[in-house]
């Protein structure tokens, strides 16, 4: 699979369930390669293993991922944690199977860096700041999706 990353977590880790006193590490990225298409990939294991490759790449690089698993996602579980895509699997990245590679979407295909700015929502689910600040008493409490610009970032 070849695509740009658009969006990627922090590296975190959890208890091991089954060594206990040890830890599981994972992260996870969304990649794209059409208008249309992006997944989710996952990727959990060794604390060296899951910094390393969180650390060799960053949004907007392209990434060629070869061997991974493909999984049917749990939406209701994953989707709080992920984006939601339009696929209704997830890739997962194992330590002895699989590999990512980087390269410079100049390199590989200069349409996908086109796809760094496409929203990943429906165009007719976002709320505009104006609505917000004008409709904000009947909007309480529901989740929004907001498409905005950052005009200035300072301390």
């Amino acid at each position: 699979v070849i695509g740009v990353v658009i969006g990627k977590t922090d590296v975190r880790s959890f208890p091991d369930r089954k060594n206990i006193g040890t830890e599981r590490y994972t992260f996870s990225f969304t990649i794209r390669d059409s208008p249309t298409y992006f997944i989710n990939v996952q990727s959990w294991g060794r604390e060296e293993y899951i910094r390393s490759l969180s650390e060799s790449f960053r949004v907007g690089d392209c990434v060629t991922i070869e061997n991974p698993l493909i999984q049917s996602k749990e939406a209701e579980r994953e989707e709080k944690f992920n984006p939601v895509t339009p696929s209704a699997y997830k890739l997962l990245l194992s330590e002895n199977h699989s590999v990512v590679k980087t390269s410079s979407c100049y390199d590989t295909d200069t349409r996908l860096l086109a796809l760094l700015h496409l929203p990943v929502k429906d165009p007719q689910d976002y709320y505009s700041l104006g609505d917000i600040v004008a409709n904000g008493q009947s909007l309480h409490g529901r989740v929004l999706n907001v498409l905005a610009a950052v005009m200035v970032v300072s301390e």
